[in-house]
């Protein structure tokens, strides 16, 4: 059996799981909103909505619809919808039930709606969902020892709200609007330079680092939310890489994989 597996979310973290599921075989498909938030982009399919195809680490995501949804996957490639709420379950020609995974990777942090059907495996990953309720198992996003594992039962860790590492590292918008950017993901910024700005005033940069992300100027921020990552390690090819923390993640959504599907065998 090679069954669909949908990933809800095209950041970083999901587009570490649809490599890894994708380079081992698994017919792949990503859910994503109109105006995607990812911030790493240069690691991220979701980039495909803006730019109409993206290439992570020699993959190709490419926008489409749903007309395209099969031959985009026979020619080898990920098909990105834009279906935030994962309507093309109810499409019995594209979809099956049974043969249906889904995988939530966009991180929300919350507890998700019901999915439109009931399919044959729903992974939640990170805070928000619990196995055997709102989901079939959850995978800890959280880093320390626990970071990847799969769990049949319960929930991950809570969301600390806090960042991985050193906090200042983490641009947040200080006003709602949209991004100017000053600088581009890759480039080296110094301590106090200005990265972008946002209804007027300016992002700078907390130290000497790597702008490693940067949230797509179409998206209207709000006061307080996300907008880019500052990285102190001095390497810019590291914004063509997905991070070990994806990788890890998406380790624990194989281990579920395989293991439901070792249970559907017997």
């Amino acid at each position: 059996m090679n069954p669909l597996i949908l990933i809800r979310g095209g950041g970083d973290l999901a587009s570490g799981v649809a490599l890894r599921l994708h380079r081992v075989g698994f017919q792949v498909a990503i859910l994503e909103l109109e105006k995607p938030l990812a911030v790493r982009r240069t690691v991220s399919f979701s980039e495909a909505v803006y730019e109409g195809t993206q290439t992570v680490e020699g993959v190709t995501a490419r926008l489409v619809s749903g007309d395209q949804f099969q031959v985009t996957m026979e020619a080898g490639e990920i098909p990105v919808l834009v279906d935030p709420t994962a309507n093309i379950l109810n499409n019995q020609f594209l979809t099956s039930p049974n043969f249906t995974f889904v995988v939530d990777a966009r991180l929300t942090k919350a507890e998700p709606d019901p999915l439109p059907v009931n399919v044959a495996l729903h992974i939640g990953l990170g805070p928000g969902f619990t196995a055997g309720a709102n989901c079939h198992a959850v995978i800890e996003t959280q880093r320390g020892h626990t970071l990847g594992r799969v769990y049949w039962e319960g929930k991950a860790s809570p969301d600390s709200r806090q960042p991985d590492g050193d906090q200042r590292r983490v641009l947040r918008a200080p006003a709602a609007g949209n991004v100017e950017t000053k600088k581009r993901i890759g480039d080296l910024c110094k301590e106090g330079e200005t990265i972008a700005t946002v209804g007027g005033k300016t992002i700078i940069s907390p130290f000497d680092g790597i702008l490693r992300g940067l949230i797509h100027s179409r998206v209207q921020v709000t006061e307080g939310m996300k907008i880019g990552d500052v990285d102190t390690r001095n390497d810019p090819s590291m914004i063509h890489f997905v991070s070990d923390k994806a990788l890890s993640v998406a380790g624990g959504v194989l281990e579920a994989v395989y293991m439901k599907l070792k249970g559907m065998e017997n």
